[in-house]
């Protein structure tokens, strides 16, 4: 009897911890860098976080990606013409193929639940503003110093997979401008383009909380905080 009361009363604590276990982990934060926030008066760059609904791009400046030298700027410098690049990151086949998503749905349950996918990120270039191409519901702008703004592209930089120190084309689409470069990090349900998106802002300075990222709504309203953060007066 004394046994079975140890039981009855270990199950609830057990419980209780486990969901204590899961709050904590859904709320961490992963904190922002103060050094990295813009001072007054100091230059900055307007980059933009865009949303299709549970996918999310970064669009930056070419010209200020191109001052940062490196791997990145040189994989940048090949693309067409554009006074903005796209830069996404996702699983090398899902994330390329513009096929309805009705005749992908397999495939994206294999990018889901079989581990270590080989992953791309994308550079795409546009000529017009994303203010222009992208509604308001569907963009976020940030601005970042411009040491910030080069700790956030070193970020993007690590996730590609250099041969000889440079970027690896791993596919084009026809009629279409983006690249894809090959990626060092895969792909899976417990690492998708939102935490990837979330990692590269925290690369640059934005405070995210990183299981919560899983989803693109959460990935802008970390832009949209730091948007609120980087507009309040500096001391």
């Amino acid at each position: 009897m004394k046994r079975y009361r140890e039981k009855t009363l270990l199950l609830p604590l057990l419980l209780a911890a486990a969901v204590g276990w899961i709050a904590a982990a859904w709320t961490w934060t992963r904190p922002a860098d103060p050094a990295l926030a813009p001072q007054r008066d100091d230059p900055v760059v307007t980059v933009f976080l865009l949303d299709n609904g549970f996918h999310t791009d970064l669009a930056v400046p070419r010209a200020a990606l191109m001052q940062t030298s490196g791997p990145l700027a040189d994989a940048a410098a090949t693309l067409a013409a554009g006074d903005w690049i796209l830069i996404g990151w996702g699983d090398a086949k899902f994330y390329v193929d513009q096929s309805p998503i009705s005749d992908r749905l397999p495939d994206g349950f294999r990018a889901f639940f079989r581990p270590g996918n080989p992953a791309v990120v994308m550079l795409d270039p546009e000529q017009a503003d994303p203010r222009e191409r992208f509604a308001e519901d569907g963009r976020a702008s940030l601005r970042l110093s411009r040491t910030g703004f080069e700790q956030m592209m070193r970020r993007v930089e690590r996730s590609l997979a250099l041969s000889d120190g440079r970027a690896r084309i791993a596919a084009a689409r026809r009629g279409d401008d983006a690249r894809f470069f090959a990626s060092s990090e895969t792909f899976s349900i417990a690492y998708l383009c939102n935490h990837w998106s979330a990692r590269v802002l925290n690369a640059g300075g934005l405070a995210v909380r990183p299981l919560r990222s899983v989803t693109s709504s959460e990935v802008m309203a970390t832009v949209r905080r730091g948007e609120l953060d980087t507009n309040a007066p500096q001391d």
